[in-house]
């Protein structure tokens, strides 16, 4: 294990790398979410079976198929990302893909009452979700979002096989270097289930700062 240890500052390095890939991972896939999750009950049809093909192509293919396809494929076509960006938005597009089921639900469970109030109050459509629905429904998107974030996390890890040196690629460099096996990947166990821990306290916290002392806002309380 000393040996594994050794190679702290690397260790150190992989797990920045890694939690970079998150949080921006996590932007790309929060913005997907709701653009892709309202357009799905968007009134237009056309608009509709474009969030459908993005969210089925997403969810039935591969997240590393989908990275690979991004990284190496589209160069041929004059598109080019660096191996960070590829990861970023390979493993966002995958994320926002099932997030933007959570949006959906989220403001189809919110009480139809509520959209006829906005209604009857002359709003927009743009004054309603905005003021009305999108409120009403971010507390229940909370803990899916929770789950997709350690998801993410995770899928991460996959990001090593375009040379990305996250947690992964270091153990692997370790692994090489020192001939260990069982060592490298076990510390980087532990330093998964932290970031985790870390995210599920962060989520937590989010909704209770969303649901303590706060009343469900109705129509009335733009």
């Amino acid at each position: 294990m000393n040996e594994v240890l050794a190679f702290y500052p690397m260790l150190i390095d992989g797990t920045i790398v890694t939690i970079q890939l998150t949080v921006l991972g996590a932007i790309v896939a929060l913005v997907i979410s709701f653009i892709v999750g309202l357009s799905r009950i968007s009134p237009y049809k056309s608009i509709r079976v474009a969030a459908i093909i993005y969210l089925e192509f997403f969810r039935g293919s591969s997240a590393l198929v989908q990275m690979f396809f991004i990284y190496f494929v589209l160069p041929m076509w004059g598109i080019y990302f660096d191996a960070i960006t590829a990861g970023v938005i390979a493993c966002g597009c995958n994320v926002g893909a099932y997030g933007s089921e959570a949006v959906r639900g989220a403001v189809l469970a919110v009480d139809k009452d509520q959209h006829e109030a906005s209604k009857a109050l002359n709003y927009s459509n743009y004054e309603k979700y905005r003021y009305v629905i999108i409120p009403q429904a971010i507390p229940i998107m909370i803990p899916t979002f929770g789950n997709l974030l350690i998801e993410l996390m995770k899928l991460t890890a996959v990001c090593s096989l375009i040379t990305i040196t996250d947690l992964t690629f270091v153990a692997q460099i370790i692994r090489v270097q020192t001939a260990l096996t069982l060592e490298p990947f076990l510390v980087i166990l532990v330093v998964y289930f932290i970031i985790a821990s870390v995210l599920v306290k962060i989520v937590d916290l989010i909704a209770k700062k969303f649901s303590k002392g706060r009343n469900v806002m109705t129509a009335g309380d733009k």
